[in-house]
C-alpha cells in the first residue's frame, strides 16, 4: 500500500502550528528550511507540491507578545495579519535558498463554495505548479468569519487536494501518527500503520483536540483523510520532527499512518458539491425518496416531507433521512418558499401549485452527490 504514496506525482503537504512555531515560541526557521529542502528534492524528482501551512495566528501572537490564544475574532484577525507577514517572508527565504519561488494564496470557504471562484483557484494553482512555483496556502484569517471559515488547516489541506486532483495528502504533525487510542492517556495504545480512510471506526480512535496552539487534533486529520479519499487521494499522517519525513514517506517507507483511499473518485462537479462545508438548508425525505437517491435517481418534490432554511434557487442543500441524517447534497431547483409549497406534490402538480415550472425535479441527479 505504501507504493500508492510513492507513486504520487502531485502532493499536498500540510504542516501544523505546533511545528511551524515551536509550540508557539516563534517561527521554527530551521524546520521551515528543512521542509523546503525536502520539497525541493521532490520537485527535482519531477513531482509537484503544494504546501498548506498553519502558523499565522501563532506567529502573530509571538510578535505581539501574547501568551494565550485570544477568543475575540478581531484579535485573532489582528494576530493573523501580523503573523502572515513573517510567515510569508520566512518561507520565501528558505525556498529561495533551494532555488525555488513561492506564491502566497489565502483562502476562505467562500472562495471554494462559489463554482467560478473554485475553478479560478484551481487554474491558478495548477499554473503555478506547472511553472515550478511552490504555492503556500493558508486560511485567510484576517477576514474570515464563522460563516466562511474552514475551521482548521487539516480540512483546508484535504479541500486543496481535491481541488487540484492531488494523489496524496501528507499531514505533518507533532505526533507519530494515528494510534488505536490516545497514547498520552492509554499506555497500551499502538500506532496504526495502514488503514482504509473510509473506515468510520477511525474517528473513535482519534480522540479530541490537540494543543492550545492549534485548532485541530487527530480527529480533524482523520476527517481530512476521509474527505481527501473522495477524490482518490491517499493520506499519510506523520511526525514533522522525524528526519526526512517527507522524503521517506514519498519513498514508500514505513513512516506514520497511511490512510488509503479505496473508493472510486467522485467526478469534478460532484466533488465540488461534496466539499461544501456550509449548506443553505435541508430537505427532509421520506423513506421512498431516500431509496430513490441511493439507486441513482433524481429527487422529486413528492418525496420531500419538510423544507428547512431560507435559500434561493441554485443553492447547495442537504438531503436528510426522516431522522435527520444527511445522505446527499445538491443544487436545488426551487427557492425555499416554493420548495415548501410543492413538497409532497407530484411533478405534474408543480405548475398548478406555483403557476410556473422551472424543473420537474427538486434536485436533478446530475447535480446531486451521495454523502452517507
Amino acid at each position: 500500500m505504501r507504493t500508492r504514496i510513492s507513486k504520487a506525482r502531485r502532493l499536498v503537504v500540510k504542516v501544523g502550528s505546533a511545528l511551524v512555531t515551536n509550540n508557539g515560541e516563534g517561527l521554527a526557521v530551521e524546520a521551515l528550511a528543512d521542509w523546503a529542502r525536502q520539497i525541493a528534492a521532490l520537485i527535482a524528482d519531477g513531482r509537484q507540491v503544494v504546501l498548506v501551512s498553519s502558523g499565522a495566528i501563532a506567529a502573530g501572537m509571538q510578535r505581539l507578545g501574547w501568551t494565550a490564544r485570544p477568543q475575540e475574532m478581531h484579535q485573532l484577525q489582528a494576530a493573523a495579519a501580523v503573523g502572515q507577514m513573517g510567515l510569508a517572508q520566512a518561507y520565501e527565504s528558505v525556498f529561495a535558498q533551494n532555488g525555488l519561488h513561492t506564491a502566497q494564496i489565502l483562502l476562505t470557504h467562500a472562495d471554494l463554495a462559489d463554482r467560478t471562484r473554485y475553478l479560478n483557484a484551481r487554474s491558478t494553482l495548477i499554473t503555478l505548479l506547472e511553472l515550478g512555483v511552490v504555492p503556500i496556502i493558508n486560511e485567510n484569517d484576517t477576514v474570515v468569519t464563522d460563516e466562511i471559515k474552514f475551521g482548521d488547516n487539516d480540512t483546508l489541506g484535504a479541500l486543496v487536494a481535491n481541488l487540484i486532483d492531488a494523489e496524496a495528502l501528507i499531514i505533518l504533525t507533532d505526533q507519530q501518527g494515528l494510534y488505536t487510542a490516545d497514547p498520552r492517556k492509554d499506555p497500551s495504545a499502538t500506532l496504526i500503520g495502514e488503514e482504509r480512510a473510509e473506515n468510520t471506526a477511525l474517528e473513535a480512535m482519534a480522540g479530541g483536540a490537540g494543543s492550545g496552539i492549534s485548532k485541530g487534533g487527530m480527529i480533524t486529520k482523520v476527517r481530512a483523510a476521509q474527505r481527501a479519499a473522495r477524490s482518490g487521494a491517499h493520506t499519510c499522517i506523520a511526525s514533522g520532527r522525524e528526519a526526512d519525513a517527507l522524503l521517506r514517506v514519498t519513498d514508500g517507507k514505513q513512516v506514520g499512518t497511511l490512510l488509503y483511499a479505496s473508493s472510486t473518485p467522485l467526478a469534478a462537479r460532484k466533488q465540488w458539491l461534496a466539499d461544501h462545508l456550509q449548506l443553505a438548508g435541508s430537505l427532509i425525505l421520506d423513506d421512498g425518496a431516500v431509496e430513490a437517491l441511493k439507486s441513482g435517481k433524481s429527487l422529486l418534490p413528492i418525496g420531500v416531507t419538510a423544507v428547512e432554511g431560507d435559500f434561493n434557487r441554485g443553492a447547495v442543500v442537504a438531503c436528510r433521512t426522516p431522522d435527520g441524517r444527511e445522505i446527499a447534497r445538491g443544487l436545488v431547483n426551487y427557492a425555499a418558499n416554493d420548495a415548501r409549497r410543492i413538497a409532497r406534490h407530484s411533478s405534474a402538480e408543480i405548475e398548478n401549485t406555483l403557476g410556473y415550472v422551472e424543473e420537474t425535479e427538486l434536485i436533478h441527479r446530475d447535480n446531486l452527490v451521495l454523502i452517507g
